[in-house]
Formats: structure tokens, sequence, C-alpha cells
């Protein structure tokens, strides 16, 4: 396959550094752009960052979505083969505090984007949408055939407001646009406000861990090589109308535009219990358990049908929580012993 020169979003995120680094090891050319606030500390961001700059195909920009300028005049300065957009304002109880961040970043910013690949003939964006938007819904696995009208966040409403804004310019302006619904994504080099970054740390400093809903949690955790493995699959396969939709009986999930949607999901929900054993064992150390009701914004269980994702790019997300919890708790003791988070 021919080198593309690939813009990505939250290139200094968790998800957008592993991104960045596997586009850069196949030969792709990478513009990463990222606001470097602080969600988190930023001393993580940068150590993935330095990283990314070590390879020569690697560029940065410090800018925020939210400023029109700056982000036309970076697809105005470059012809970008596709755009991965990952920058956004994450996690679902922050948005309970601040819900102005989510506006900014996640609707405003978006539809930034949105008009730069527009104006700018930009063969393919994908972005980042959200397990979350499922909300209320309670069949399970998730498919993205379902309605999802009741969102229970802001922040899983602005995941849900991309996909609508999106499927707008892919209708009006034959914008090829492709959604990727994570789901409870996790890793090295993840991010310090996760749950397995939060147990992990809390369990050497012998410090009690906030189990919320008494533990009584499923989430369909799915290891970061196997998301991005999906990302790239899909960034490299276009999104097609479906000849076969139908206006009488529509299918959220695609459209008679350049449309299309997909869960990257491991289709196996873990429970918290079970989760949280995981991390004990990698450690070798018990938790302290704190357990406390379910909190403003969290659902009860998660699971991602993935039959689309499988029968368009051919690719199952696989792997089990142990393995992905011990990889995480080796690279965790590893910077630790560098960095001071």
């Amino acid at each position: 396959m021919q080198c593309m020169h690939i813009l990505v979003t939250g290139a200094a995120g968790f998800i957008g550094y592993h991104l960045s680094e596997r586009l850069l090891a196949r030969g792709d050319s990478v513009t990463g752009l990222d606001n470097l606030n602080a969600y988190y500390p930023v001393a993580l961001k940068r150590a993935r960052l330095e990283r990314l700059q070590a390879h020569g195909k690697f560029h940065f920009l410090q800018a925020d979505l939210a400023d029109r300028e700056a982000l036309e005049a970076l697809f105005s300065a470059n012809k970008f083969d596709a755009v991965v957009n990952l920058a956004a304002q994450a996690g679902v109880r922050y948005s309970l505090e601040n819900p102005g961040a989510y506006v900014d970043s996640n609707i405003v910013g978006f539809g930034n984007v949105l008009e730069c690949c527009r104006h700018h003939a930009i063969g393919h964006l994908v972005y980042a949408s959200s397990s979350s938007v499922y909300g209320m819904h309670t069949h399970m696995p998730f498919s993205v055939h379902d309605n999802v009208d009741h969102p229970v966040s802001l922040y899983a409403a602005s995941k849900k407001a991309n996909e609508l804004m999106a499927h707008s310019y892919s209708h009006l302006f034959g914008l090829p646009t492709t959604g990727l619904r994570f789901f409870t994504v996790y890793g090295p080099w993840g991010r310090p406000d996760m749950a397995l970054f939060l147990f992990t740390r809390a369990i050497l400093a012998d410090e009690p861990i906030q189990v919320f809903n008494q533990g009584n949690m499923l989430r369909d955790f799915t290891y970061i090589d196997d998301i991005i493995e999906g990302v790239v699959r899909v960034t490299d396969q276009p999104a097609r109308p479906n000849p076969n939709w139908n206006p009488a009986a529509p299918d959220p999930g695609t459209s008679s535009a350049p449309y299309r949607l997909y869960n990257i999901g491991n289709n196996t929900p873990v429970s918290l219990h079970t989760f949280i054993q995981a991390i004990e064992n990698s450690l070798g150390k018990q938790a302290i358990q704190q357990l406390l009701p379910m909190q403003p914004g969290d659902v009860a269980a998660t699971c991602a049908d993935i039959d689309d994702l499988f029968e368009a790019v051919g690719y199952r997300p696989a792997t089990d929580i142990e393995e992905g919890v011990e990889r995480f708790v080796a690279w965790y003791r590893e910077y630790t012993q560098k960095e001071t988070l």
C-alpha cells in the first residue's frame, strides 16, 4: 500500500499516541495535533510526544480544535490523505463538572474539523465516538444498528452529536466519514484518570480503591493494540454508501451517503471484580476496596457487537484481560521509575 500523510488529532493522548506510532512504523507520514491541556498531567503527554518526535516522519503542532484559524492554516499548508480525529475532552464524570469544555472541544472543535475536511477534499475522516452513546440502552451486545437517542451524560451526547454532524457532511458534501465507538480502552501509556491506572497506583500505595456500584459492573475492556488495529484497517477503507439503505426503515449504522459506524470492543464483558483480581494478580498484592453506589452518568454494563467491523475489515479484538493488564502493569512499573506522576 502507498504511504499516506495522515493528520492525527489528539496525538499526545493515549489512543492518538499509539495510532501515530503504528502509522509511522508502517511508513506513513503523521502530523500530530494536540492542545496539551491539563485534564491530566501534561508530563505524560510530553513523554508520549518525545517518543513520536524521534521519528523523522512525525511533525507536531500544538493547537486547539476550537481555534478555527489555526486549523485552517494547518490544512492549507498540508495535503492530508486522511484525518483521524481523536482529540476530544474525555471523561464521563468530568462532564458533570465542566460541561463547557465538552461543548468547545467535542462540538465546536469537531465542527471545525468537518469544515476543513470538506474544503480540502480529505479522502476519509475517521473519528472517535464512544460506547457511552448507548446510554440507557440495555439490550446487549450493543449494535451500531440500534437506536441510541438516550445518552446519560453530556460526554455521551457530544459523541452522538459528532455522529450526526458527520452524517450531514457525508450527505451534503460526499465526505467519507467513519465513526468508531470505542469500548473501555486500556493498556500501556493509558490515561491516569482511568480505573486501571487509578487502581494500580492505589494498590501499590496501600490506599483504598473506589469500587462503584458495589463492583457489580460489566465492561467490555479492549486492549489498546486491538483498538489500533481496528482504527488502521478502517482508515485504509473509506466509508461507502450502503446501496440497500432504505429511508422508510433507516439503518442508524449506515446511510445512502458515504457514512459508517463501527464498534471496536472485545465482545467479552468482564466484571469489575474480575478486572480488580487481574490487577491484584499482576501486582502480587491485594486491593483495599471501598464499595460505593453507582455514579451519575455511568452504566451498569457494556458489550460490543463487532460483526460489522469483522465483515468490513476482517478483524476481531481478542486480547484477554489478564494478558492486557499484565502488559500495563509492566509498563507502569518501568514508567514510574523514571517519572513522577
